[in-house]
């Protein structure tokens, strides 16, 4: 899978369709303790709202962008390509988040 365009708030190009693309993107790296943790949040409240979501190896990115944007604050989950947090998921604040109306 193609990493997200982080300066476009873009998930991977593998979804052409915008309406198919995942709302929540979640960013981190192999043995991140963290990351871990955070998936687990993310999957959860994203099955909870019916929410669909990727998660991106910032490492996997081969113009290091992803890693200049997110290395030190990984994890990272973004909603609709805002920001919603870093380093430790808020499940509250992610589901208000995907509870928003999605742009477009």
């Amino acid at each position: 899978m193609s990493p997200a365009d982080p300066a476009a708030g873009q998930v991977p190009d593998v979804v052409a369709d915008q309406a198919a693309r995942p709302r929540v993107v979640l960013y981190g790296r192999a043995g991140c303790h963290l990351c871990v943790e955070a998936r687990e949040v993310v999957a959860t409240v994203c099955a909870e709202r019916g929410a669909t979501w990727v998660e991106v190896d910032v490492d996997e990115d081969p113009s290091g962008a992803l890693v200049a944007q997110y290395g030190d604050y990984v994890p990272v989950v973004t909603v609709d390509g805002v920001q919603q947090g870093f380093w430790q998921v808020d499940a509250v604040r992610l589901a208000k988040a995907i509870s928003r109306r999605a742009p477009g």
